[in-house]
């Protein structure tokens, strides 16, 4: 950048440039109230999913989701033209047809799911006398992180908690939607005070709610007999392995994830492993995957299988289609006989009260009335 100088005593000082600058726009707010209460928001922040199970609402969002530079690190010149020119076209039809298969009369799973986690958290807040906002908001797709923290600051929060629904660190997911909220702040006169999550991969009441779901799903369906070879596996999406050489701690906070669930289940690294599905592409991604690993123990003649994801909370396209069809069918196929899939916490009593404790020690200190210990809501 060139900058035009002035002389003063011999030295050269800097000045503004000699092109004129343009100032930035701003969204258009409301003159701040002096009046106006200040209020404390929780926004809980998950992937996205296309608006319907057809093939133009999920190339929309697969364009949106697959153009993030965070989720694929190749140059975008390169990038889009395989994207547009390849992917979109078959994958959009093919994945819309998985999509239809679990639909849900209500609409996606992941956006049901996330929406009864709201409201739940909003029973638990308010039954604690917890003056909170709660809201949620999609990285991809409706509604967005930009449109909400516009709606919270309508409603009247300057200070908000972004809580992603990624227990466990990633590039691709924790960062880009804490990119995706910083970028959306940039156009904001009045910004309000943020306060984000990086992760709870570790915190015991995320492990207390995925120990209790598994349990509960043993109690109504039998428990796996391990002494007879029965397996648990813990299934987490999947990275580039590349991800993971460049510093990402994504797998580290899986397998840490993995190793304490097992243990507040009593079960040994033979009985309980830790995988990685939904692969993309030629490169090679976090191992051992899923898919494979399972058919080898319905081919070593391991009788039942138990599939759990513990870094999915709430149930989507990657768990019910992706486990509960394609590696079901492929553990029977290779000669296993009883397949498991373990729901996700989607809106457990469990999982709620472990997302309120987990908001409730980031709030520290916010004007939310009371901030004694979190009891279950009637």
């Amino acid at each position: 950048m060139r900058f035009r100088t002035r002389r003063y005593n011999g030295l050269h000082l800097f000045q503004r440039p000699f092109w004129p600058v343009c100032p930035m726009r701003f969204d258009l707010e409301l003159p701040s109230q002096p009046s106006a209460s200040h209020r404390v928001a929780v926004l809980l922040i998950n992937l996205g999913t296309p608006d319907a199970p057809t093939p133009r609402a999920v190339r929309k969002y697969l364009a949106q989701f697959l153009s993030d530079p965070r989720v694929v690190e190749i140059p975008s010149f390169i990038w889009q033209v395989i994207l547009r020119g390849l992917i979109l076209p078959f994958r959009g039809r093919a994945s819309a047809k998985k999509y239809a298969q679990v639909w849900m009369p209500e609409g996606s799973p992941l956006r049901v799911y996330t929406e009864k986690q709201v409201e739940g958290l909003r029973r638990l807040f308010a039954a604690n006398d917890y003056h909170v906002i709660v809201d949620y908001a999609m990285r991809y797709g409706a509604p967005g992180i930009g449109a909400m923290l516009n709606q919270l600051k309508l409603e009247g929060a300057d200070r908000i908690l972004l809580l992603p629904m990624y227990p466990q660190y990633s590039s691709s997911t924790t960062a880009t939607a804490f990119d995706d909220a910083f970028v959306a702040l940039r156009r904001v006169r009045n910004q309000p005070e943020i306060r984000t999550v990086r992760h709870y991969a570790d915190h015991p009441a995320y492990i207390a709610a995925l120990a209790e779901q598994v349990r509960d799903y043993w109690r109504q369906h039998g428990q796996p007999d391990f002494a007879a070879g029965d397996k648990l596996v813990l299934s987490f999406h999947g990275v580039p392995k590349r991800t993971m050489d460049l510093g990402d701690p994504y797998h580290d906070q899986c397998q840490l994830t993995g190793s304490l669930l097992a243990a507040a289940l009593g079960l040994t690294p033979v009985e309980c492993r830790v995988t990685f599905q939904s692969r993309f592409g030629r490169a090679e991604w976090l191992q051992p995957y899923t898919a494979p690993t399972v058919a080898e123990l319905g081919a070593g003649g391991v009788a039942r299988v138990d599939v759990f994801c513990p870094g999915f909370t709430a149930d989507c396209l990657e768990t019910i289609e992706e486990i509960g069809i394609e590696v079901r069918d492929e553990f029977l196929k290779a000669g296993g006989r009883h397949f498991h899939r373990i729901p996700c916490l989607n809106a457990s009593s469990a999982w709620v009260k472990a997302i309120g404790e987990i908001a409730a020690q980031h709030l520290q200190g916010w004007p939310v009335q009371t901030m004694q210990p979190l009891t279950a809501a009637a």
